[in-house]
Parts: structure tokens; C-alpha cells; sequence
């Protein structure tokens, strides 16, 4: 086995764990140790990245038992490219909030690994009951994190997340006691065997077991209509955690790919039922985010409103269940995250900059650092609305390529207007914040200083990387869907690891 696959666990966690004994120490400790931690994970995830490229597909059976019956972590392509994107946005979401924002709290650098440890291990586990497991872990750092700083903004929305997520928990319960009930076993690899396997009667209560799962899965991506919680919480974080919260959704997204492509393929009495309902969703899913886009008159709800864009776009791809549109929803998805990840950061930004107006979309103080912010805010725009030449255009490119010849004039029509209705939005955003200016210049140091300014701009030049690597990286994401939608593999390292070569 190899012991690389467990330490994007062990290594937040130990962090989190040394953290919570220095917090009589102050920050300054606490902040090594999180930066330690968070830059030898990003390392040990482009190792995983590699060998997950060159390897195949690597299982790791904690205590060496077999599975079904220990547990595993399972590392291909997919677990490996969600682990990486998440690495570079953890990276980036710190190095801005050691620039101040950690000290609105005592446990921040307890949390922020914590919840590290969640997504990852939700990315990595091949079984069923400990992706609820890694859920429930993700959520309850969230909870803290969604209320670092107080007031009662947060407070208020944070209320909402924890119901709305309580209900998914519970749901997600249900889910996985009918599956057991019905087939025995929860490990993913088994699941899906005997889900092909099982008798044409326990249909029905494998189809209500998908479709819940489907439910959960959507309230963590923000479906409508269970989406209202997305804005009102990504908007009133502080800026760092809306910025590592911008992968929390994929996990979602990731969840629904991993599922509906493993579990319940096309095979089977239960056959794949997320088909019939997943493009719709998708595609209601980018219309409402188009909305609240062109509705909002705030950026900070405005990037909100795009993360709820950017799931509908990936979905419209991985609902195709082909390899080329899940090829395309795999190379757009950590392109969206950098970009909403950097612009949540920017936000904060100009609003730290214009005083009482904040990020509102009102006239206000000229900015301390307008040519700086505006040229980031500019690139930002262009990469958010999928405007060539940046890496956004080469996956929309991808997905509307994709696309069935009968499915073209709508699906087309309504990816289109999506990116137009964002471009009209931040246009207006970026003229009344940068050009609608009244009165004199707030100052403020912090707000303007270089330790803020590099993380917004590493992030968002991550997409020039991705435009300049656009080859490489369409192979690897094509390699992905291929591995996904052909399970077989998967199923052979994890329950047959003697008929490997």
C-alpha cells in the first residue's frame, strides 16, 4: 500500500490537533503550524496528482483489512485532481487570513485545518457511511467557521446553514440504512455490485434510496430550490472562509459524480435515475444563479450567486454522463474555484477601501489602490463570464462541444445567456465601484498591503497556468471521465487487488 494516500488526513488533522494546545500561545505559533501543514499538503497532493496519472488507481485499506469489510481511501484521477484544487485554495484562503482576519477568533487555526480534514477525506473515502462521516466533519468546522467574527449577520445565516444541513444529515441517514437494508453493504466498490445484482422487487427501494441521496447531495452543491442558503451565508463570512468555502459545494458536485457513476451506472433494476432529473436541475440551477446575479447589489452576493453559476454549469456536463461532457465539467471545475476562491478575496478587499459603502453598488470613496484592484477585478470578470483567452473559455468551449446534436439550441441558449447575464453584471459591478467614486480616499494600511494583495493574485493567475496548460490538462480530464464512466476498474482495485497487475 502506499502511505501517501492517508496523510492529506493525517496531516491537517495533526495540525489542528497541535493548534488547539497552542491556543493560550496566541497566533503567531498557530500560524506556523497551519502554513507548515497547508504548503506540505499542497505537496504530498501534486504527488498524489502524479501517481493517480501514472499508477492508476491506488487503495488504501486502513488496518489491512479487505474490503468490503475494513476501510478503505481510494485515490484516482478525480480524488486526486479535487484534492489538489483544494490545496491551492486552502494555501490561498490562508495566506490571507493570517494578514489579520484569524485573529476575529481564537480557534480559527483549529478549524481551518479541520475542515480541510473533511473535504479531503470526503474526496478519498470509498465508502458510503464514511462520506457521511467526512460530511458531518466538513459541516461542523463550517458551522464554526460560517460564525468567525460574529455578528448577527453571520449569526443569522449560519442559524439557516446548520437547519438546512441537519435536515440533509438526517436524510442522508435514511438513505444509507435503506441501501444497507437492501444490499448489505455500504462500501462504494460492493455497492455497486450488488446493487447490478440485486432482485427486479427491491427496485423501488433502491430508486427512493438514489433519488435521497440525490436530495442531500444537492442541498451541499445548492440546487434550487434548496439554494437560497449559498448567498446569504458565502456573502457574510469573512473573506478567507467564503474563499475555502468555494470548494465546499463541489463536494457536492463531486459526490453526485461519484455516485451516479459507480453506484448507480446504467446497470441493474435501479438504473441510472439520476439521468432524468440531473440536466434539468442543471440547467434551472444556471438560470436561477444567472438571476441572482443580475439581481445582486452587493459583489460579495454577486460572487456568491456565481459559485451557484459555476455548479450549474459543471452539472450541465457531468449530466451528459459521456466522456466528453464530463471531461469538460472536470476541466471547469477547479477553474471556477480558483476564480471564485480569488474574486471573494478581492472583494474584501475594495470594500476594506471604501469605507461605510463597503462592496455595495452605490457611489463611494475612491479606492487606495484602484489601478491594482481594477486590472485583478478586470481579469477576474473575463475568467468568471468564460471570455477567451482564459482557461473559462476552453471549458465552456468543451461543454458546449459536448452536447447532443438534438439538445443543442437549448442547451447552447442557456449556457450563453448564463456567461452574458455575468459579464452584465460585472461590468455594472466593476463601474460603480471603481469609476462611481465621490468624496476623499479611506486609508487603510492592512487593506492595502502586499500580504493581502499576493494570495488574491496567485489565485487568479492559477488560471493563466491552466490557459497556458489547457492541453495537458483537457487529456487528464478526459482520462478521468473515461476512468469514471468505465467502473469496472475501480471496482477491480478495491474488492480484487490479487488481479491486478
Amino acid at each position: 500500500m502506499n502511505h501517501w494516500i492517508i496523510v492529506p488526513l493525517l496531516l491537517p488533522l495533526l495540525a489542528g490537533m497541535v493548534n488547539l494546545l497552542l491556543v493560550r500561545r496566541g497566533h503567531r505559533p498557530q500560524r506556523l503550524v497551519s502554513l507548515l501543514a497547508t504548503v506540505g499538503l499542497l505537496g504530498v497532493e501534486i504527488h498524489l496528482l502524479r501517481l493517480a496519472d501514472t499508477a492508476g488507481i491506488a487503495v488504501y485499506r486502513l488496518g489491512n483489512w479487505a474490503a468490503p469489510f475494513g476501510i478503505v481511501l481510494v485515490l484516482d484521477r478525480l480524488s486526486a485532481l479535487m484534492l489538489l484544487t483544494t490545496g491551492v485554495v486552502a494555501l490561498g484562503s490562508l495566506l490571507f487570513a493570517i494578514n489579520g482576519d484569524d485573529r476575529l477568533g481564537p480557534d480559527f487555526h483549529v478549524l481551518f485545518p479541520l475542515q480541510l480534514f473533511g473535504i479531503n477525506g470526503a474526496f478519498l473515502t470509498g465508502d458510503l457511511f464514511n462520506l457521511f462521516v467526512f460530511f458531518e466533519i466538513l459541516l461542523i468546522a463550517s458551522y464554526c467557521l460560517a460564525l468567525h467574527g460574529g455578528g448577527p449577520v453571520r449569526i443569522r445565516a449560519g442559524l439557516h446553514y446548520v437547519v438546512l444541513n441537519l435536515i440533509g444529515s438526517s436524510l442522508f441517514l435514511i438513505a444509507i440504512g435503506t441501501l444497507y437494508g437492501v444490499t448489505g453493504t455500504l462500501n462504494m466498490a460492493d455497492l455497486a455490485v450488488q446493487v447490478v445484482a440485486s432482485a427486479p422487487e427491491q427496485a423501488t427501494l433502491l430508486r427512493a434510496g438514489a433519488l435521497l441521496l440525490l436530495v442531500v447531495f444537492g442541498l451541499k452543491a445548492a440546487l434550487p430550490p434548496l439554494h437560497p442558503w449559498l448567498p446569504a451565508l458565502y456573502s457574510g463570512v469573512v473573506a478567507p472562509v467564503a474563499a475555502l468555502f468555494a470548494i465546499m459545494t463541489k463536494v457536492g458536485v463531486y459526490a453526485i459524480l461519484r455516485i451516479y457513476t459507480l453506484v448507480f451506472s446504467r446497470q441493474g433494476p435501479a438504473p441510472d435515475v439520476a439521468a432524468d432529473w440531473l440536466l434539468p436541475m442543471a440547467l434551472l440551477t444556471l438560470s436561477v444563479g444567472a438571476m441572482g446575479v443580475l439581481a445582486s447589489r452587493r459583489l460579495r452576493v454577486l460572487v456568491a450567486y456565481l459559485v451557484v453559476v459555476s455548479v450549474g454549469t459543471l452539472l450541465t456536463g457531468i449530466a451528459q454522463f459521456n466522456v466528453k461532457g464530463v471531461a469538460a465539467a472536470l476541466y471547469y471545475l477547479p477553474h471556477t474555484t480558483l476564480v471564485t476562491a480569488g474574486l471573494f478575496l478581492l472583494a474584501d478587499l475594495i470594500a476594506a477601501q471604501r469605507g461605510e459603502s463597503s462592496d455595495a453598488f452605490s457611489a463611494g470613496p475612491p479606492l487606495v489602490q484602484p489601478n491594482q484592484l481594477g486590472v485583478l477585478f478586470f481579469f477576474g470578470a473575463v475568467a468568471a463570464t468564460g471570455l477567451p483567452p482564459l482557461s473559462g473559455f476552453i471549458g465552456k468551449l468543451l461543454l458546449l462541444q459536448s452536447v447532443e446534436p438534438e439538445r443543442t439550441t437549448w442547451f447552447w441558449g442557456v449556457v450563453l445567456v448564463g456567461g452574458l447575464a455575468g459579464l452584465v453584471a460585472l461590468s455594472r459591478a466593476g463601474t460603480r465601484l471603481f469609476w462611481d467614486t465621490e468624496g476623499e480616499v479611506v486609508i487603510r494600511t492592512a487593506a492595502a498591503g502586499p500580504g493581502r494583495l499576493v494570495p488574491v493574485t496567485l489565485l487568479l493567475l492559477m488560471i493563466v497556468a491552466m490557459t497556458v496548460c489547457a492541453a495537458p490538462i483537457s487529456r487528464y480530464a478526459e482520462a478521468a471521465a473515461l476512468q469514471l464512466l468505465t467502473p469496472r476498474g475501480y471496482i477491480a482495485a478495491v474488492l480484487f487487488p490479487e488481479q491486478q497487475p
